[in-house]
């Protein structure tokens, strides 16, 4: 990872609760901007961002250098001066420690929402334990469904959370700005001070896609019930009951594996299914040139959905439950099924075998709106102009 120079900035800090070597979405944006903003030049030639990642992640050796300080596992005197000597603090995240400590210092402070705490205990906008989409109980003044909301055995959590949704809540109304990356997220939350700032993608090429005799259908990412993995099971057990040819491959790991082997064993779908486990970031495009269709079958959690705009950056046509912020990312409602639904995931995905073209015009529409939309530029210019905002109107009020 190459910098553009080492001339100092303002001096923002980001604080994200995960970084690397932890993988995941907010993992991926937050690396994306804060080397896009540490990048950032003048016309002169001087860097315009001074950037430290703050994380709770444990310590790693990173192979190369990057182009910002990571501070990991700060004691609360040290994030406190931290933030202190910071020009704004950037959060990934109603995470309360530094909300609390930056508004105490009257630092300019936003958040970047990438889940619905502060409008759900749970932060996934799901029930449970009978995981199905919650309609926003929260927010509509159902209290006694999110205290009934709790997976087994968490009997005192689901209190706690609910008092910690409050104040979350209170803190995210008095930042300078609330980022969201989907313009249905914003609508959710009920907010003051929203961006609509989309998340955006490393440039990569298209996939050269390979044709197989037997159609595959792809699946990428962590094995938690929220991604829907058994629903695409039972899809799987409607196609093969037709005697349909295909075959689903698994990418990613994570505490549903046993349970899924099992029902797959018991299914009988070992011919058809294969989990392939943990894929290195820079394999999975070659894992992926072989399938006819990548499959985002999630019931709840979605702010934004990296995977969807991944598979569309790469060409690869894509099938998503109907959850909000897949449809504004895919903006195509053929393209989605009723969340939950198994018959009609079922239905559109012998649609799209059946018809290589159709797959390939979703292909390449995804792919242009990708490499219009979520572009890593757009993404850094757009928190740029929102810091530059802020901190000029705070000094316009000195």
């Amino acid at each position: 990872m190459l910098c553009a120079g080492d001339d100092s900035g303002m001096k923002l800090l980001i604080y994200s609760h995960f970084f690397r070597p932890s993988i995941g979405g907010v993992e991926t944006v937050v690396e994306l901007l804060a080397n896009g903003l540490a990048n950032l030049r003048t016309a002169e030639g001087a860097a315009v961002y001074e950037v430290t990642v703050v994380t709770n992640t444990s310590a790693h050796d990173d192979v190369l250098p990057p182009c910002f300080r990571i501070i990991r596992c700060p004691t609360k005197a040290e994030l406190r001066e931290l933030i202190r000597r910071s020009d704004l603090v950037h959060v990934a995240g109603v995470a309360i420690p530094p909300l609390r400590e930056a508004l105490r210092l009257k630092r300019p402070v936003v958040v970047e929402h990438h889940g619905f705490q502060a409008i759900c205990p749970t932060g996934q906008l799901l029930q449970e334990p009978e995981d199905i989409p919650c309609p926003g109980h929260f927010m509509k003044g159902n209290h006694g469904k999110c205290l009934r909301c709790r997976k087994a055995g968490s009997r005192f959590a689901p209190m706690r959370l609910w008092m910690l949704t409050f104040f979350r809540r209170y803190l995210s109304k008095r930042v300078n700005a609330n980022i969201v990356p989907t313009a249905w997220l914003g609508e959710q939350l009920e907010l003051p001070r929203l961006r609509v700032i989309p998340h955006g993608l490393r440039r990569e090429a298209a996939i050269v896609r390979i044709e197989n005799n037997v159609p595959r259908i792809a699946f990428v990412g962590r094995l938690v019930t929220t991604k829907g993995v058994g629903l695409l099971l039972e899809a799987a057990r409607i196609l093969k009951i037709q005697n349909r040819r295909f075959e689903i491959r698994i990418i990613g790991t994570g505490p549903e594996r046993e349970a899924l082997e099992k029902r797959i064993k018991e299914w009988g779908l070992g011919g058809e299914v294969k989990l392939l486990g943990f894929v290195p970031e820079e394999e999975i495009a070659m894992r992926l040139a072989d399938a006819a269709v990548v499959v985002v079958p999630s019931l709840g959690g979605e702010v934004f959905g990296m995977v969807v705009a991944e598979s569309m950056l790469r060409g690869l046509p894509v099938i998503a439950s109907d959850l909000g912020a897949f449809a504004e990312v895919l903006n195509n409602p053929a393209q989605t099924f009723r969340t939950g639904d198994v018959e009609a995931l079922a239905r559109q995905l012998i649609r799209v075998l059946d018809d290589s073209r159709l797959a390939d015009r979703w292909g390449r529409q995804g792919r242009e709106r990708a490499v219009e939309t979520f572009t890593e530029e757009r993404m850094i210019e757009g928190h740029d102009r929102v810091y530059r905002e802020i901190l000029e109107s705070k000094t316009s009020k000195v």
